[in-house]
């Protein structure tokens, strides 16, 4: 059992990152280039939310696959409870937590004038928190590319 889960997270972990890499490097950009800046936002806004709850989805279900195998290699005396890999997944639930799901309301807000930042600064601070996520899984990715230790 601990041998499919440890190659069903390298599996899903390379695949976060590719949903992240073709997001950011070609669906969007490729929108911006395409549609009108309006309708581009637009289409890119809704694929960004299913981006994030996709991200959240597979960084909990890796957390959850994680415990168990550091829970395996605790009981068998190879190690703590805790690992860099568990650190990386939990750096992408903050990621998609901050950068999504708190900033998306703030920035509906600073798009109808309201609020204390403006659109820019908050897309800014979304995209740094985007930027960061896909690099968590991507070094997710190749730390889980490594052979099984035991």
């Amino acid at each position: 059992m601990d041998d499919l889960l440890w190659r069903l997270r390298g599996w899903l972990s390379g695949l976060a990152a590719g949903i992240l890499l073709a997001l950011g490097a070609v669906a969007a950009p490729s929108l911006f280039a395409l549609l009108e800046r309006a309708q581009a936002g637009l289409v890119a806004g809704r694929l960004f939310q299913i981006e994030a709850h996709v991200s959240l989805g597979l960084a909990v279900l890796l957390v959850l696959i994680e415990r168990r195998l550091a829970a395996a290699r605790a009981a068998e005396g190879r190690g703590s409870r805790f690992s860099l890999e568990l650190g990386l997944m939990l750096g992408v639930v903050f990621c998609t937590v901050a950068g999504y799901f708190a900033l998306q309301p703030m920035m509906a807000q600073a798009r109808a004038g309201q609020g204390p930042y403006s659109f820019g600064q908050l897309h800014a601070v979304s995209s740094a928190f985007f930027g960061l996520k896909g690099l968590l899984w991507m070094v997710l990715a190749w730390r889980c590319t490594r052979p099984r230790p035991w």
